[in-house]
């Protein structure tokens, strides 16, 4: 792997506290030992990678502004920073119990905290290539923290990669001490025509009575692939809501894992995905029911058209202490086009015996007996699937935690319809 080296490794943490740089370095081990996931593997099936860590470089240096990210003007009075290429990118903010700062600083300046995120909710890099990748040879990014709640906009991050042919590790971690609310919007974004892999990784802890909010807009170019992770940890009494469009990527993968480890806890999760031309959209939830009385609904609504693919798996494991848990998962898919597939597999893994769970899914064309309706009510054909396409994902983007994301998003989605009509696609 000879773009990887042991060069890399080192400068990418010079800074590093001892416990980071063992971390680190294990991590390379694992790299440098591993080899790239195939669909033999569960946790991989159904897609294949179709790349070698090889074809990448390290991304470092500037890179062209970007531009205002579209999300800009949907979010007034948001606190906003940038990643570019892995990297904190501007001040570091503190006002009234909110702290947004670099995360290479951070591992250094408030090195206990960290600590508890690595050994909590980040993925351990034996767990697959890119884990080890990430924590080998990243480290940069955004810390943000609410220390009590306060009411507020929420912190924008806008996340942006670039550079032909590069590999970019940004890092996102939220903490929401006792009792605090903390409302977060990431756009996840890259430069057009540039093939780069970027692995994101989000970590959240929220600590008893704590009350997250997180929307995920991963809008990247269709050239660039992304296998990115998300997990949290979520107290006592504490809530975690999420949202996650995607609209972007040649391959864009989110694996999801909540940990509901508190009696009381609860997350609520709804996403929408659109996938177009040759994309592959790629989304394993799971939900982990730890403490009593917790509670997750999980509610996902994704469409695919030309040879588009997509895949849901999702997991609900209730623990045997998760006694009096409520569980729920929905995904809905709507196929398009002939050449486009989708995957949509639920699970239970139920070890407690008083609990509430359920599942549900689908795969289907547009409603013919509603187009004919529509038609009946005096709408051409086109305009009657353009009203069952928007009605389709409206359940979704009303829920999402953020609603004043939802006319942009609506807007993506519906442009991708209607050109795709325009052009006899669909």
């Amino acid at each position: 792997m000879s773009h990887f080296d042991q060069m890399a490794s080192s400068a990418a943490g010079t800074q590093d506290p001892p416990w980071r740089a063992a971390a680190r370095a294990a991590a390379f081990t694992a790299f440098t030992d591993g080899s790239m996931p195939t669909q033999e593997e569960e946790i991989w099936r159904y897609v294949d990678l179709d790349i070698s860590m090889d074809d990448y470089d390290v991304a470092a240096g500037s890179v062209p502004d970007p531009g205002p990210s579209s999300l800009t003007g949907a979010v007034e009075g948001a606190a906003a920073v940038r990643v570019v290429n892995g990297e904190f990118d501007g001040a570091d903010l503190h006002r009234d119990g909110l702290h947004v700062t670099s995360l290479r600083n951070a591992v250094v300046d408030r090195s206990d905290d960290l600590r508890e995120v690595f050994e909590r909710v980040v993925p351990a890099p034996t767990e697959h290539l890119f884990a080890a990748a990430s924590m080998a040879f990243g480290g940069g990014g955004v810390l943000v923290h609410a220390e009590r709640n306060v009411t507020r906009p929420p912190v924008t991050i806008d996340v942006v990669s670039a550079g032909p042919g590069t590999a970019s590790f940004p890092s996102v971690v939220l903490i929401a001490d006792r009792h605090a609310e903390l409302s977060v919007v990431v756009h996840l974004r890259s430069a057009p025509g540039d093939g780069l892999l970027v692995v994101p990784q989000i970590s959240v802890i929220a600590r008893d009575g704590a009350h997250v909010a997180l929307t995920l807009v991963q809008d990247l170019d269709y050239s660039a692939r992304s296998i990115g992770s998300l997990r949290a940890a979520i107290g006592a009494d504490g809530e975690f809501r999420f949202g996650e469009v995607g609209l972007g990527g040649r391959l864009a993968r989110l694996h999801l894992d909540v940990g509901l480890e508190g009696r009381g806890s609860t997350a609520n999760i709804v996403g929408a995905y659109f996938g177009e031309q040759h994309q592959i959209l790629d989304y394993r939830y799971f939900m982990r029911h730890i403490g009593t009385h917790t509670r997750s609904d999980m509610f996902l609504k994704g469409a695919v058209e030309d040879e588009a693919r997509s895949v849901f798996t999702g997991m609900i494991r209730i623990e045997e202490s998760g006694q009096k848990t409520e569980a729920y998962q929905t995904n809905r898919n709507l196929i398009l086009s002939e050449g486009a597939s989708a995957q949509s597999v639920p699970n239970l893994e139920i070890l407690a015996n008083d609990v509430r769970c359920g599942h549900g899914s689908t795969v289907g064309p547009l409603d013919a007996g509603q187009r004919y309706y529509l038609m009946s009510r005096g709408l051409d054909p086109q305009a009657a699937d353009r009203l069952q396409m928007r009605g389709f994902f409206e359940e979704a983007l009303v829920m999402l935690p953020h609603p004043e994301l939802a006319g942009t998003v609506r807007d993506s989605i519906n442009r991708k319809y209607e050109t795709a009509q325009a052009e006899g696609r669909v």
